[in-house]
């Protein structure tokens, strides 16, 4: 993946826990922890709290009969098998879902399987058998980490797993913690039911995890060389379920805790004073939301010795809330969809909001998990567990927090965030009526980069129609030298200008330039662009993206003093390039929906063909000059991530300066909602 990094502040937790957080002081603080967490074995009586609280009332009141109706179908019919020829691909041609979908279905049925045997008791209906077949299977499957993550083909040219050296990755840290909670949930009958189980889980949770733990420090995801990213709080936390579920020894249990709240450490330390995640609203969930989850494990493993109640993470805390646009559809800015995945832990968002005094973050929170469907075993067996404790709890703690029809917008004209340069503007102040601007400055180095800076996104009643495309399907193409190649990582393909052709550059360097901040009473954003070009200094090419309540609509103004041309279709010294050597200007737009482009410098879009579009206005585009030529390329959607999202295709308008503001000139879009 792209890279890049953050100014790193003093370690938040060590400099509140101090000789808390030293493994000596853990052994103390962490005995009896598996008394204290919320999830509780299924076999404590009724009246014991957290988990059981749910497991005691019906399948229907928890809301779980697809879950449900879904364990009885694959019951008793054979599990999922990753093969090592699924594996081999990743290597071979590039393709990494058949071996992680496989792998994904064999835990999520096992979650099921956990769910069914804690609801109707450790003995019935031969779940528990399920649950056992299930986790020994995971036992016995030769890795626990991706392909697609696997060092071995690079040290050694293979495509097998190699069994002494595992790779300690997301996959891996998934599976130790899952074979974790159903170790507490279940534990007593597993060992009446299948005696050995538990200890070969502890054995292989020992091999694969704990021991490359403690023994390595080269993993790149510890963030020791300053460049952190959402990988060190989604493994740490799961390590950490492993640890105090799994580990015996006290002393080398206290030893992981500590090494996970040093790494946590850095991930707290890299987030910036606004609290923005670079790699936006879908990876927040499972990083910073990661991080959330661990340190509240954390104080309830030490009885709240370890609180972290610290001003970082009221930072985070508010960030999913900013970037919403509207209904189910919020800000995307690389690798992230534009429309939030189901079963979202937001009832664990909705209780750091109420603790931390955050109105508005937990009433925006509460709102979709009042609503959200059925838990997802798609999420992991901590959070399912997690979510079917917290039902009756949710909302009880902050009379402010009702659900409502559509979740709650900020009350305010909207945000700005300075260290990614992002604002989002609203027509109508705590309401996705009308419009909604977004506008991204940053740079070319974040973390799971697109091509995107100085990149516009409108939306209509909260349904975005000048778009970002998101996330395709990863391969090994994604994380690879030819990333750029893919479609919807390119500058050509996102809102953006492309002086004489050029796609922007890679890395931090190829960046924006803030020439005004928004203000609540003037939602304007200028940015220079020139940077991210490589052309000569920011303000060669100024893009200024302001919403205008009064008129009702959106302008984006770009004004340009370009140098010579200077490419003739090669990459230039300074990385970018002009892939077809053009002396043109153009301006695009990318657009979901339907497009019909008038004779009158206009153009209409309307939601026609955008799944789940919840209005039926669009947006209608005038420019000046009228003089440009309108280009218009479809993007026909054959990757289900991407159809999913927007249909069957995507729209790029371009529009063409002409020939005599080439070296410099102005080009202005205004943006309206049309009329029902």
């Amino acid at each position: 993946m792209a890279t890049g990094t953050a100014a790193v502040q003093a370690p938040p937790l060590l400099s509140a826990w101090g000789s808390s957080a030293d493994a000596s002081s853990l052994m103390e603080s962490l005995r009896g922890a598996r008394d204290r967490l919320t999830i509780r074995p299924a076999s404590r009586p009724a009246s014991d709290a957290g988990w059981q609280l749910a497991a005691a009332r019906s399948p229907s009141e928890l809301r779980v009969s697809e879950l449900c109706a879904q364990a009885e179908a694959e019951k008793r019919t054979p599990w999922p098998q990753p093969l090592v020829s699924h594996y081999a691909r990743y290597f071979r041609d590039g393709n990494r879902t058949a071996y992680e979908g496989l792998v994904a279905s064999r835990q999520q049925r096992l979650t099921r399987a956990v769910v069914m045997a804690a609801l109707g008791g450790p003995s019935g209906d031969g779940w528990l058998d399920e649950v056992i077949d299930g986790a020994y299977l995971l036992c016995e499957q030769s890795s626990w980490s991706w392909a697609a993550h696997d060092d071995v083909f690079t040290r050694s040219g293979h495509v097998v797993p190699d069994l002494s050296r595992p790779y300690l990755d997301l996959g891996a840290g998934e599976v130790v913690a899952q074979l974790a909670w159903l170790d507490l949930v279940l534990g007593d009958a597993l060992d009446e039911r299948a005696p050995g189980l538990r200890g070969r889980i502890r054995a292989e949770a020992n091999q694969r995890v704990i021991r490359p733990f403690l023994d390595r420090l080269d993993w790149h995801w510890l963030g020791l060389d300053g460049d952190v990213h959402n990988w060190n709080p989604w493994i740490h936390s799961n390590i950490m379920v492993a640890a105090l579920l799994l580990v015996e020894d006290p002393q080398v249990q206290a030893e992981v805790i500590a090494r996970c709240i040093e790494g946590l450490d850095r991930f707290l330390a890299s987030i910036p004073a606004d609290g923005a995640i670079d790699e936006g609203f879908a990876y927040w969930w499972n990083g910073a939301g990661r991080a959330l989850e661990g340190l509240a494990l954390l104080e309830e493993a030490s009885g709240g010795v370890l609180n972290p109640d610290l001003p970082v993470i009221r930072a985070l805390v508010a960030f999913p809330h900013r970037m919403h646009l509207g209904h189910r559809w919020f800000l995307n800015v690389a690798d992230g969809p534009a429309r939030a995945h189901k079963g979202l832990p937001w009832g664990m968002l909705h209780r750091w909001a109420v603790r931390l005094g955050d109105s508005e973050a937990a009433a925006h929170a509460v709102t979709f998990a009042a609503v959200e469907p059925e838990p997802n075993a798609a999420a992991g067996l901590g959070r399912v567990l997690t979510q079917l404790a917290s039902r009756t709890q949710l909302g009880s703690r902050s009379g402010r927090c009702e659900p409502s029809e559509s979740p709650d917008l900020l009350p305010s004209w909207g945000t700005y965030l300075p260290s990614v340069q992002i604002m989002v503007a609203r027509q109508t102040p705590g309401s996705s009526d009308g419009l909604t601007l977004a506008a991204k400055g940053g740079h070319n180095g974040e973390h799971h980069n697109h091509r995107d800076v100085g990149s516009v996104v409108v939306a209509v009643d909260g349904v975005p129609l000048l778009v970002d495309a998101g996330q395709p399907t990863y391969t090994a193409q994604t994380f690879g030298p030819d990333r750029y190649q893919i479609r919807a990582m390119q500058s050509a393909w996102h809102s953006v200008p492309a002086p004489f052709g050029l796609e922007q550059g890679t890395g931090a360097e190829f960046a924006a330039t803030v020439l005004q901040e928004p203000t609540p009473e003037e939602p304007t954003l200028a940015l220079g662009l020139g940077a991210a070009y490589g052309l000569g200094h920011a303000e060669q090419w100024i893009r200024t993206s302001l919403m205008n309540r009064e008129q009702g609509s959106v302008v984006i103004d770009d004004r340009w003093n370009l140098p010579a041309h200077q490419t003739d279709g090669t990459h230039s010294p300074d990385g970018t390039h002009s892939p077809d050597g053009t002396h043109d200007v153009d301006i695009a737009y990318l657009v979901a929906g339907t497009v019909s482009v008038g004779t009158d410098a206009t153009a209409t879009i309307t939601p026609e063909g955008v799944p789940a579009a919840e209005t039926t206005k669009g947006l209608h585009l005038r420019w000046k000059p009228a003089t440009a030529v309108v280009l218009v390329d479809e993007w026909h959607l054959d990757d289900p991530l991407l159809s999913d999202i927007w249909g069957e295709k995507l729209t790029r308008l371009r529009f063409r300066m002409p020939a005599d503001t080439r070296a410099s000139g102005a080009f202005t879009l205004t943006v309206e909602a049309t009329h029902d």
